[in-house]
């Protein structure tokens, strides 16, 4: 069992990092890898009520991969976690096959509610690098969540979530919204009003240089 997930991981990790030459290169040097082979015994433990040395299992993966992944996590085999440096992965996350997830990651909670509390990540999913992703919701098969994003709610399957707070802007690859656009520059609209008031005052010169020169004429 615990070789077939392995094998499964290296695949994934093969398939998803064109810089990956070899699978045995991959085993000996990719984080990502040893991350969730630490994590697979640990979570292991746990499973066998050795909670403590399940966390003594985790903390030293944390410490020699830079991965934090809480040994109760559910995490299926073929996920692909790329660098690695600063993923956090919180107790009641639960991760599908086909997953993969970039640097400075975090499937995290909102705070210090009980119960499912972390994120369900669905088959095929990319969690782009810097992305916090806080709740115990679900992110839908295919989705794609982008660079930096703050997702707080559902993603629905084979979306393309960006923005703080993370916001849907594509489903299947066809656009759901519009950016929101750029903040009104009031300087920008002060000038124009002023504009607007020099045009007035023109017409009314105009005017005025009309009345009088009809004036000067009857005279």
């Amino acid at each position: 069992m615990f070789f077939s997930r392995l094998r499964k991981d290296i695949a994934a990790a093969k398939r998803n990092d064109p810089a990956a030459r070899n699978k045995f290169e991959i085993w000996l040097t990719y984080s990502g890898v040893h991350a969730l082979s630490w994590h697979r015994w640990a979570n292991r433990l746990y499973r066998m009520h050795f909670k403590l040395l399940a966390r003594i299992t985790s903390q030293w993966a944390k410490f020699c991969t830079g991965i934090e992944i809480h040994p109760a996590a559910k995490i299926a085999a073929g996920v692909f976690i790329d660098h690695g440096g600063g993923v956090v992965i919180g107790e009641t996350a639960e991760i599908e096959e086909g997953v993969v997830i970039y640097q400075g990651v975090t499937l995290g909670g909102t705070g210090k509610e009980k119960g499912k509390r972390h994120p369900t990540i669905r088959r095929n999913v990319t969690v782009s690098c810097g992305a916090k992703v806080l709740g115990g919701f679900t992110v839908g098969e295919g989705a794609r969540i982008g660079a930096g994003a703050v997702v707080l709610k559902e993603v629905p399957p084979f979306a393309t979530v960006v923005g703080i707070p993370g916001r849907v802007v594509r489903i299947n690859g066809e656009r759901t919204q519009t950016l929101l656009p750029e903040k009104e520059d009031p300087v920008a609209k002060e000038l124009c009003a002023l504009r607007e008031k020099v045009f007035a005052l023109e017409e009314e010169i105009k005017e005025l240089r009309g009345g009088k020169e009809e004036n000067h004429e009857n005279l």
